[in-house]
């Protein structure tokens, strides 16, 4: 499978159509980018774990009964997917208090939720994603009450699936973004990436950031942080 057009580039990745209309190939880049955009950098290695975290966690996840846009990995940062129309919402699920969280409300980053809280943000650079609810989306148009009814199952689903799989490697998931898209028969399966970009890693038993946190607040060692994420779940 060959990349042709060069569809869409990202801050973390470009997308390529290829001879079949309905596959695309994600490259995944080391560049790294916080704030919407305002702070950037490179994280060296960065790409590849991502794309092959994010291949594992789908495999894992398409076990369970989410569809998902993985088709094969091509290459340590190249892989075929299913194409799809994106959705243009962030959903965000929370199980700890961290981040915009803990600045809204007030709250010890740290502090455990009573139950996971599902956000959704409107995919916007210009406008600094702002966060919506279902009837902003409903009245923009952005997508039907049936289609937010699966994507909120599918998202807690999602949170029960990989907070029980990441215990067993000694991470706990505090939060995470993840964005759907609509196949060609119009049928919502989970697309873009789960990764240390993407997601809050803290190591379960002394609370480090395993994440791309250590980018944003200027901590150091990005680098070893999503290698550490990546033997934790691949051994490599």
């Amino acid at each position: 499978m060959q990349k042709l057009d060069l569809i869409y580039e990202g801050k973390a990745k470009k997308v390529y159509s290829t001879e079949d209309p309905s596959v695309c190939i994600v490259s995944y880049k080391d560049d790294a980018t916080a704030f919407n955009g305002l702070k950037k950098g490179t994280i060296e290695g960065k790409g590849s774990i991502n794309n092959r975290v994010t291949n594992h966690l789908m495999s894992l996840l398409e076990e369970k009964g989410i569809p998902t846009h993985f088709i094969e990995e091509l290459s340590p940062t190249d892989t075929a997917v299913r194409r799809v129309e994106i959705v243009p919402l962030e959903v965000i699920v929370r199980n700890i208090a961290a981040g915009s969280l803990s600045k809204r409300l007030g709250l010890p980053e740290g502090t455990k939720l009573d139950r996971p809280v599902l956000e959704f943000c409107y995919k916007n650079d210009e406008l600094g994603d702002p966060m919506v609810n279902e009837y902003h989306i409903m009245a923009l148009g952005l997508a039907a009450k049936e289609e937010l009814d699966t994507i909120a199952d599918y998202a807690f689903r999602i949170n029960t699936y990989l907070s029980e799989y990441l215990k067993t490697v000694g991470v706990e998931l505090i939060d995470f973004k993840l964005e759907f898209g609509r196949t060609g028969e119009g049928n919502i399966i989970l697309a873009d990436e789960i990764s240390p970009d993407t997601c809050r890693f803290w190591d379960s038993k002394t609370g480090e950031k395993l994440d791309k946190d250590r980018f944003r607040r200027d901590m150091g060692g990005e680098k070893e942080a999503y290698r550490e994420i990546l033997h934790r779940l691949l051994g490599i």
